[in-house]
């Protein structure tokens, strides 16, 4: 499987692709950002946000997408503008048929580190050991890409997700 990890912005949007055969093999396979212009008028770059992740997804083909929800901090007027980045990315996804799987920064920090308050420290730290990596990625914004994707990926290998997909068939 190929996870697509989005840490979800309107200026700078972090990717990470990982494969995975049930959970053991983790590979890294790609990581970037994806940003854009300052100097463009706002919905100039929600529609440039909106291209690039299609064309990432055509680059990439991943089976399933892992986003982040957004954490309101005490910026609301960019957190306003990271939700709407947020949505074009999630249009995107929708349009290309990636199913989306969403995780809020907690569920990260337990899936990747095995506590819901870690520090992002300890978050990079455990992506890159699981990941068997020389050092963590760079910029932050791929960085946490790669942990969003690292949490679907532990997520969907859990005994819980394995009893509700036996519950579906």
């Amino acid at each position: 499987m190929r996870i697509l990890g989005i840490d979800p912005g309107y200026a700078t949007t972090g990717f990470g692709l990982l494969h995975t055969e049930g959970g053991a093999g983790l590979r890294l396979l790609q990581y970037g950002v994806v940003t854009t212009p300052a100097d463009l008028p706002f919905p100039q770059r929600l529609e440039i946000l909106y291209d690039d992740v299609l064309r990432l997804v055509e680059v990439t083909k991943p089976d399933a997408s892992a986003v982040e929800e957004l954490f309101w901090g005490h910026n609301i007027t960019t957190g306003i503008g990271v939700s709407h980045g947020r949505g074009v990315i999630m249009l995107a996804l929708t349009k290309a048929s990636v199913p989306i799987f969403e995780y809020t920064p907690m569920q990260v920090k337990q899936a990747v580190v095995g506590y819901g308050k870690a520090e992002k420290r300890q978050v990079m730290d455990m992506t890159r050991r699981l990941l068997h990596l020389e050092k963590v990625p760079r910029p932050d914004d791929a960085a946490d890409a790669i942990a969003i994707a690292l949490c679907h990926a532990r997520s969907q290998t859990s005994l819980l997700a394995k009893l509700q997909n036996e519950k579906k068939e």
